[in-house]
């Protein structure tokens, strides 16, 4: 049986219980669904109890989803005995069943179909099917109406994708991997010490031009040029790992491993010491690199020391040439138990030879944020931009910041603090 059929046969189900007054609101209908889907009943009475087992909670409940069913699919009945005396009939496959109760249900649904027309919610309108999962396959991700007059259910990480990451289970973060996969993470491109052929370079090459010239008897009619190459800049993370940021930090570390791409980012984690986890974020699926990235890292979910894990940064690896001319990207929401000047001063020495710093906070979702924190108000100064990207929507507004060029820092934390909302969180614009 198709997906869409089995979610459209669960929608019904549950507007009509609903109607009835079950309390059948999508959660149970998602589960209905699962039952469905791993039980495979192959009569209406076990169709009957996968529906009894998952979406009622109560014995008064009992009656009204019993009538409901019948008038869906059928009278119920009892599981007949077993008789091996008795011939068997034909059998019949899961699959003939549920695309019988889905056909079933949809006749139920139209107007004119027995005479009446459908219950109230049970007609397949968009807010209802819209909040129904899709159980096994993938959703359609659009809302449109086909021939049949249905609207196609919207895909269920579509409606994540604007819900904050710190609301998401783990199973629902693993579900947004398809729409982070979708995204890019672009840096701005640099002069690279090597050149290369090119029709209209400012310089000529010479081995290449008398290379050209023995085919025309040494005489060279053609100058081959040379330009330097432009490559990608170097993507630094450094992901703040504490209790506070642990929902975020799964979420983008998840969005490193699907969108990263040609960016070969160098990931580094702290909380109240630095971690490389770039190893960890290669050559496996994303569970399998959120789980090994915990296990690196011995400091999951302890405090916070941004100064410190700056300053461990700059003097192991970014002063000695990984954050020279790079795009730093910096995840943390700012509470430091450190003392500020330290981040201050650590900040000012990354800022000295990084191209860009850019901050993502979850905090600044919020039209009232100021940054007030020690941590926060001590490293905003040095930032080209800080973005929130709390959720898959917010993410553009990240790629976005990755992506550009030119790099603007003001040139005080007060003149920072007098800017509009808007522009204080994007000060490249």
């Amino acid at each position: 049986m198709a997906s869409d059929d089995l979610a459209l046969l669960a929608a019904r189900f549950g507007a009509a219980l609903r109607g009835a007054g079950v309390p059948a609101d999508p959660a149970r209908c998602e589960r209905f669904a699962a039952a469905v889907t791993v039980a495979r009943p192959a009569t209406l009475y076990q169709l009957y109890l996968c529906a009894l087992a998952t979406l009622v909670t109560g014995q008064a409940q009992v009656e009204p989803l019993r009538r409901v069913f019948e008038a869906l699919f059928g009278p119920v009945g009892e599981e007949p005995p077993a008789r091996a005396d008795l011939p068997l009939p034909a059998p019949i496959t899961p699959d003939d069943l549920l695309a019988e109760a889905a056909r079933a249900a949809q006749q139920h649904g139209q107007p004119g179909a027995d005479g009446q027309a459908a219950p109230d919610g049970a007609r397949g309108d968009g807010q209802v099917l819209a909040q129904v999962p899709v159980a096994g396959g993938d959703p359609d991700d659009g809302g449109d109406e086909d021939g049949t007059g249905i609207p196609a259910l919207a895909s269920r990480a579509e409606r994540l994708a604007g819900t904050d990451f710190a609301e998401l289970t783990p199973a629902e973060l693993a579900g947004l991997a398809g729409l982070m996969r979708k995204l890019t993470l672009a840096v701005p491109q640099r002069r690279s010490r090597r050149q290369q052929p090119t029709p209209r370079g400012q310089h000529t090459d010479l081995r290449s031009t008398l290379r050209q010239a023995r085919r025309t008897g040494g005489h060279p009619l053609r100058l081959a040029r040379r330009a330097p190459a432009m490559r990608p800049r170097q993507l630094i993370v450094l992901c703040d790992i504490s209790g506070s940021m642990e929902p975020y930090a799964r979420a983008m570390l998840q969005l490193l491993y699907c969108a990263a791409g040609g960016a070969e980012a160098e990931v580094f984690t702290f909380a109240t010491r630095l971690t490389r986890l770039t190893p960890a974020l290669a050559h496996m699926t994303a569970e399998q690199a959120l789980h090994r990235a915990g296990q690196a890292a011995p400091d999951w979910l302890g405090g916070t020391r941004i100064g410190a894990a700056l300053q461990e940064f700059n003097d192991t690896r970014g002063r000695r040439g990984l954050a020279r001319g790079a795009v730093v990207l910096i995840i943390s929401d700012g509470w430091d138990t450190g003392d500020p000047a330290v981040v201050r001063r650590e900040m000012q020495r990354l800022s000295r030879v990084a191209h860009r710093i850019i901050w993502v906070n979850p905090r600044t979702k919020s039209e009232h944020y100021q940054p007030l924190a020690g941590g926060m108000a001590a490293a905003w100064p040095f930032c080209d931009a800080v973005v929130s990207a709390h959720s898959v929507h917010a993410l553009d507004e990240l790629t976005a910041a990755l992506a550009r060029p030119s790099r603007h820092r003001p040139s005080s934390l007060d003149a920072t603090r007098r800017l509009p909302h808007s522009q204080g969180k994007l000060m490249a614009k």
